[in-house]
């Protein structure tokens, strides 16, 4: 009798956890893209097993980063160019897109003169495609089913390299390199609404969860801007071990995943105390931050090592390293349908 129990039993534990680890597989199906920016080609990287199985020519100089479509079969990489914000080089002109699957370049937009697109968001209501345009000092807006521009909407600032949308895509807020300044778009209305100063040079910006706090790196002092978006004014700021970069808030809105490039680790920021819990040692000069949609895992890209870091949002540990491309940069994830 005990052992007829047992082996019931066991077998139901084992259908039990190769259920939870099809799970586990299936919420986090699809492809890490990476920008390789050394090599002129959008990197795919297969998560599941820690590796990039391939890269696509891009045709350009260039592209720093990338958004994919809703359906994950396209990604979007503005051509930047080949120098760095507000340095000599050339002006990228173009935008391409990329079929995941086929990959090979599908599309291209001609902006018709150099302006440096940079980066591209999806709008999460109107599914319009917003790149910002530097020499502009723009963010532009195209319709990516035809890839034609519809409009833009000034930022009123140089340099404005990256920007976020607020979650009810009303807003968009943008991070002006050289200025040191965050500039709050009205999306609908195409009109600046502030322009918030906040240190001689800034560097990258995100939201929280909720969208109440905006956050921008000084890359003059070790610290991390946190301005009030109702207020649109600086709330406080959180002292980190090196210079900050890409940023990211985790999916519960708890914490805020930082790159600091000089010193070549991650900080976990506590958002209940403003400031930093954690920190991770990563491969040299990290960029971005990426939380993967199940919000188990934080991918940080390290361009002078041409590396990924997957690092766990469980324990705070470096989980893998992935060999991407030169100058790995902006990252994006396409989901599998």
């Amino acid at each position: 009798m005990r052992t007829a129990f047992i082996i019931p039993l066991l077998s139901l534990l084992i259908a039990g956890t190769a259920w939870a680890e099809s799970a586990i597989t299936t919420s986090s199906t699809g492809l890490l893209l990476v920008a390789n920016k050394g090599d002129n080609s959008l990197g795919i990287i297969d998560p599941a097993i820690g590796r990039q199985v391939a890269e696509v020519p891009e045709g350009g100089v260039t592209g720093h980063e990338i958004i994919t479509s809703r359906d994950g079969k396209l990604a979007y990489v503005p051509i930047y160019g080949n120098s760095g914000v507000g340095q000599p080089g050339t002006d990228g002109s173009n935008l391409v897109v990329i079929d995941i699957a086929a990959r090979k370049v599908v599309g291209n937009l001609d902006f018709g003169k150099g302006v440096r697109p940079h980066l591209p968001v999806l709008g999460p209501k109107n599914g319009l495609l917003y790149v910002s345009t530097e020499l502009e000092k723009s963010i532009t807006i195209i319709d990516p089913a035809t890839l034609k521009i519809i409009g833009s909407v000034p930022t009123g600032q140089e340099q404005s390299h990256m920007f976020a949308i607020t979650r009810d895509g009303s807003r968009a807020y943008t991070a002006n390199v050289g200025p040191g300044t965050v500039s709050v778009l009205d999306l609908a209305a195409r009109k600046v609404l502030a322009v918030i100063p906040v240190s001689p040079q800034v560097q990258r910006i995100s939201l929280s969860t909720d969208d109440k706090f905006a956050f921008t790196s000084d890359v003059t002092k070790p610290q991390l801007a946190v301005i009030d978006t109702h207020t649109n004014k600086i709330k406080t700021w959180i002292p980190l071990p090196g210079l900050g970069y890409g940023s990211a808030t985790t999916a519960d809105g708890k914490w805020l995943v930082i790159a600091l490039p000089l010193v070549h680790q991650v900080a976990a920021v506590d958002l209940s105390t403003m400031k930093v819990a954690h920190t991770i040692d990563t491969p040299s000069r990290p960029q971005e931050v990426l939380i993967a949609p199940d919000g188990r895992t934080a991918y940080v890209s390290c361009d002078q090592s041409g590396k990924v870091a997957a690092i766990s949002l469980a324990d705070w540990k470096v989980q893998k390293i992935i060999d991407a491309g030169k100058g790995a940069d902006g990252l994006a994830w396409a989901a599998a349908k």
